[in-house]
């Protein structure tokens, strides 16, 4: 049986030369015929160790033979004369390299390997390693090189090492210090960059350890929108456990989808500048709606305010507002002196060229406003790219191509159209949206209380039918004696209502004795008699009193029958009849309508309020609450921005998705597997390492404290026990001086007379 790890790392010791000399002439040794070589042995000792695999992790940390430093000799040496002649090949080399010492620390939580690498290696020279390919990544970026996709591009090898130096930094302070942008003058640039692109997450294994996990953020997500995210953590919805998670995930795809439609979306400059404009598009739409109808509102129907008719002093004075402001933009472009160029422009419009046509300019202004926003909004979420089904299907799309039909419905065919607009500040303002979800949401218990009214409605009118014909009398209003007909309404913009309105109207054109006034003659009876009528002569008549009158009354419908005499025989059953006509319908129905309302609002306001407590105080990922992280080495907004970060979640997904699989690291592996089988086991839930590993510090305190007890003790008792040996010894050896003081100097005495001596 053979070692293959520990003859793999002595070919390596072999073939870079350093048998036969130290480690800075590994130059001499390394060339282009054999670098080949040494990239096939390191990404073999790379595989060795990924998985991971800490019986081989240990033998290469721990083999006789120099092999950790030779690995970081090769990251940190020039490697010259290679390097001067074929840089790529020496930062393909340094990239394995780096490869190769962060297989060995995969998935280890003990500090034993990462200490054998720093023990041979000088801090600073690995910062400076770093530096200095950032700066040679410039250099080839300003030289016009796209490498940047490439694996052994000079910013990618330097990410790597920083990323080796990040996982080493835990074990060494001066490391540690070192990598913080601001501590040293030079270089900050590079140290700033890779701070920005690296990003770390907790995952769970499959034996439920948990893994922390440092890893370069993938390009791609630097096109993820900023609305996009608030889209997402403002909406993902909470499954039954409480977690996030499953919806989270289930939108990575359409994230994903997302980053690659913005990727290309820069290449196209013009939709790419709609797209990022696509709010202020929108808040142009919104002032412009609001401004047409107070247009309308005040100055309908459009007479008396005509171009030219402003006095020369006032138009004098209106032009020198309208520069004024357009210097106050040019000089200092804020807000309110754009509102007050826009005010003072459109003015000018109205006193010139009349208010109609200036109505007209603002409306033919938001329907193109309108369209570049439709095409900022396509642009932006890439709607037209996921096929027609896909945009049919798409509410907020079709939202907008109903706003900007309505836009030309009021441009072309009525002013009145714009009214609708205005229904749009529902759509912008979520309280107004949960008054309108207040109705619907519950819309099936409403419906069935507006049903059992209706019923309630018909039986009272059957009985008033049957019972009250007579009580149902209301006064009404008569038309005056004169009646104007549609041909003396001839104002501009009325065509529609006229026709709607008069359409049987007798026509003077049709051959009929018509007239623009009614004779007074043929009213004078009408007035003669009193104002009122019975309401109730057919069931269909009484229905409609009932459901008319009896509804919009407080006291229900007996507020509008006829007041009856106590004398009439039915009178007991009208006040049983207009009692119960109160209770049963104006009470009980329609106060069950409004308390289903009034509730739903409440149950939208405390699900908001809940929704917004729980974005503040608990963690999106584990779910951990704030007061978790209380008296804890780490602080809850330490956790969520760096230990569990929504986005490098999402950024690792990602990682996942573009990453060669025959790259994979042995989490990545793992986490690829889980993806593909839709499992998110490897989430943490209510758990975070920070947190066990202060607990576990406090277990090791409390043992650290009794073995030092435990240490103290024992030598206590060594003491006692040595003082004892001693003491015993001394008696012992004063015990044979007496014996041989006696034996010399002292011959024994008889004490008994009668024994013989």
């Amino acid at each position: 049986n053979y070692n293959l790890v520990c003859e793999t790392l002595q070919f390596l010791d072999c073939i870079c030369g350093s048998t036969t000399g130290g480690l800075g002439l590994l130059g001499l040794y390394i060339n282009e015929k054999n670098v080949a070589l040494i990239n096939q042995t390191l990404e073999s000792l790379t595989e060795y160790c990924q998985g991971p695999c800490h019986e081989n992790q240990n033998c290469i940390a721990t083999h006789e033979s120099n092999g950790i430093d030779i690995i970081t000799a090769l990251i940190l040496n020039d490697i010259n004369p290679l390097g001067k002649k074929r840089m790529d090949l020496v930062l393909e080399l340094k990239n394995n390299a780096s490869k190769l010492l962060l297989a060995i620390m995969e998935s280890r939580h003990d500090s034993e390997n990462a200490e054998r690498i720093l023990y041979n290696m000088r801090p600073k020279e690995l910062v400076e390693v770093i530096k200095k390919a950032y700066q040679q990544g410039e250099v080839e970026f300003e030289d016009g090189e796209n490498g940047e996709d490439l694996a052994a591009s000079p910013r990618n090898v330097g990410h790597n090492i920083y990323i080796l130096a990040h996982q080493l930094a835990r074990h060494n302070k001066e490391l540690q210090n070192m990598l913080k942008p601001g501590g040293q003058i030079d270089g900050d640039e590079a140290l700033e960059f890779y701070a920005k692109h690296t990003a770390q997450i907790e995952i769970v294994r499959s034996d439920r350890t948990m893994e922390q996990i440092v890893f370069p953020v993938p390009s791609i997500c630097e096109f993820l929108t900023k609305e996009s995210k608030l889209r997402i953590y403002y909406t993902t919805e909470r499954d039954e456990q409480g977690s996030k998670i499953n919806d989270f995930f289930m939108r990575s795809e359409d994230l994903f989808n997302e980053m690659n439609w913005q990727k290309k979306l820069r290449a196209q400059h013009i939709l790419y500048w709609c797209s990022r404009n696509m709010s202020f598009w929108s808040s142009i739409s919104f002032n412009l709606a609001v401004l047409m109808n107070l247009l309308v509102a005040f100055f309908y129907p459009f007479k008396g305010i005509k171009g030219g008719t402003l006095e020369p002093h006032l138009s004098g004075l209106l032009w020198t507002a309208m520069l004024i402001s357009l210097a106050i933009v040019i000089a200092l472009p804020k807000p309110h002196g754009i509102r007050a160029l826009i005010a003072s422009t459109i003015l000018r419009l109205i006193f010139s060229v009349g208010l109609q046509p200036t109505l007209f300019l603002l409306g033919a202004f938001n329907v193109c406003n309108k369209i570049i926003f439709l095409m900022s909004f396509v642009g932006n979420c890439g709607t037209f790219t996921r096929g027609y089904r896909a945009m049919i299907l798409d509410v907020e799309f079709l939202y907008h191509l109903l706003y900007l039909l309505i836009c030309a419905m009021g441009l072309f065919v009525h002013e009145f159209f714009y009214s609708l607009l205005l229904f749009d500040l529902v759509y912008r303002e979520e309280t107004l949206l949960n008054v309108i979800k207040s109705v619907t949401r519950n819309g099936r218990s409403i419906i069935l209380t507006a049903v059992l009214a209706l019923i309630l409605v018909y039986l009272f009118s059957i009985v008033g039918y049957l019972f009250f014909k007579d009580d149902f009398i209301l006064e009404v209003d008569k038309l005056p004696n004169e009646t104007l007909l549609p041909d003396q309404h001839n104002e501009i913009g009325e065509p529609m209502t006229r026709d709607f309105l008069y359409s049987n109207v007798c026509k003077i054109e049709d051959g009929e004795n018509c007239s623009s006034v009614i004779p007074s003659t043929e009213l004078a009876s009408e007035e003669s008699e009193e104002d009122k009528e019975h309401t109730c002569e057919t069931l269909l008549m009484c229905i409609v009193t009932v459901l008319s009158h009896g509804l919009r009354s407080g006291g229900g419908v007996g507020d509008v029958l006829r007041k009856p005499s106590k004398e009439e025989p039915l009178f007991a059953a009208r006040v049983i009849y207009d009692l119960l006509f109160f209770f049963m319908v104006i009470i009980i129905v329609l106060n069950l309508i409004f308390g289903v309302i009034i509730d739903t609002f409440a149950d939208l306001r405390s699900e908001k309020q809940k929704k917004e407590e729980i974005l503040k105080t608990t963690c999106f990922i584990c779910g951990l609450e704030r007061d978790k992280f209380d008296n804890k080495t780490v602080t809850f907004e330490e956790h969520i921005k760096e230990e569990h970060n929504m986005w490098h979640y999402l950024c690792f997904i990602v990682l996942v998705k573009v990453k060669d699989s025959t790259e994979y690291t042995g989490p990545e592996s793992y986490v690829a597997e889980m993806i593909k089988e839709r499992n998110l086991d490897w989430f943490p839930r209510m758990r975070a390492m920070s947190l066990v590993s202060s607990d576990s510090e406090g277990e090791q305190n409390e043992l650290r404290n009794l073995q030092e007890k435990l240490d103290s003790t024992m030598k206590l008792v060594s003491n006692l026990s040595s003082q004892l040996t001693e003491l015993k010894d001394q008696m012992t050896e004063q015990r044979k001086q007496k014996q041989r003081i006696g034996l010399l100097g002292h011959p024994p005495i008889n004490v008994n007379p009668q024994q013989p001596a």
